[in-house]
């Protein structure tokens, strides 16, 4: 798998949008395999795990399902079972793309580790389950800490228990543990090039102004850290001009159609628009460039082209004393650049010139 920071890399949110369906998460893998994307990624929970038989469901959820209903009962129907993964994961590989699943409770986290995944997305209602991320960042795979609903103070929390995890064996005692473990830079530093931020708005779809992509630099000198950005605006504005400020992950959830019903389906983008998507970042990497500036190879010839030289303004004679009234400048295709005019003036003429015709030292 190529490293982060070579290039942008995209993860196709399939999340729960495969409704349950068999047949429906296998054609989600297709649909990210040929939209050019890197990964999948889906998400890998215990629904009675993870809410509680009163828990609510956030306003988005009860735009897009029975109002009624509640958050247990609709995870029951978007759990990806255990048996689905292995065979997802061999046909994401056989189609070029890698396999991911976000886990949201510790048995599932157990679980994806026997799947060899590259590395381990934390959802950002995570982010401040201290024992949950504990464990994820024991697993020694890279991370991606999602950042949604967060304020700063709780990203470095998360970050402080990370570091934790990889400097011991055992769970902190207490948080004065982990923060007395942050204080050190040498543990710090071990978080470069292991974990990467994504800024994201938990809000589906999220309106353009709640979007506050200069959020990303502010994570990125805080921590110094590689950022990126989880999308969930509608439309693929947003994720491409996330990767003009810096991003260097980018998670769209995409579904085979809006109109199907569910939670996330609304904020996805269908195939051809992630297809779209993806063709358009990687048109934007190359167009972002090295950042050195200099003439471009196309450029040589229309700079010959498009820039003046200095010209005679009227014959003049061989001998002659350049007077200002002499000199102007034109496109020639060749001789001295028009900063060289100035220094002419009151020097002799070697031969004689006629109008427009150019000035030799």
């Amino acid at each position: 798998m190529k490293h982060i920071k070579d290039s942008v890399y995209i993860i196709a949110e399939a999340g729960v949008n495969h409704n349950g369906d068999r047949d429906l998460a296998f054609s989600l893998v297709d649909a990210a395999a040929a939209a050019g994307v890197d990964a999948v990624k889906f998400q890998t929970f215990d629904a009675e795990r993870l809410a509680s038989k009163k828990a609510p469901k956030a306003a988005y959820q009860k735009q897009s399902g029975d109002e009624s209903e509640s958050q247990l009962e609709m995870l029951k129907k978007l759990e990806l079972p255990k048996a689905w993964h292995q065979e997802l994961q061999t046909h994401a590989r056989l189609k070029g793309i890698e396999f991911l699943s976000t886990a949201f409770d510790s048995e599932s986290l157990v679980f994806l580790s026997t799947l060899d995944m590259p590395l381990f997305k934390v959802p950002s209602g995570e982010l401040t389950n201290g024992p949950l991320l504990w464990h994820f960042a024991k697993t020694g795979k890279r991370l991606i800490l999602s950042t949604g609903m967060a304020t700063l103070s709780e990203v470095e929390q998360g970050l402080a228990i990370v570091a934790h995890a990889l400097e011991y064996s055992h769970e902190p005692q207490d948080m004065d543990e982990v923060w007395r473990n942050w204080g050190c830079q040498n543990v710090r530093q071990r978080l470069r090039g292991h974990v990467t931020l994504l800024h994201c708005t938990s809000q589906y779809p999220t309106p353009s102004n709640e979007v506050n992509l200069r959020a990303m630099d502010t994570l990125a000198t805080a921590f110094g850290l590689e950022v990126g950005y989880s999308d969930h605006t509608e439309g693929c504005l947003i994720p491409i001009a996330a990767v003009a400020r810096g991003a260097k992950v980018i998670e769209k959830h995409f579904t085979l159609d809006r109109a199907l019903p569910g939670p996330d389906h609304k904020a996805s983008l269908e195939p051809n628009e992630l297809r779209q998507m993806v063709a358009d970042i990687r048109s934007l990497e190359l167009a972002l460039g090295d950042g050195h500036k200099s003439p471009q190879v196309s450029e040589w010839d229309t700079r010959k082209a498009a820039r003046q030289q200095v010209v005679a303004a009227r014959p003049i004679s061989a001998g002659a004393v350049f007077s200002r009234e002499d000199l102007t400048t034109a496109r020639s295709g060749h001789g001295i650049p028009p900063t060289a005019l100035w220094g002419l003036v009151g020097k002799h003429a070697k031969r004689g010139y006629g109008t427009g015709e150019t000035i030799e030292l």
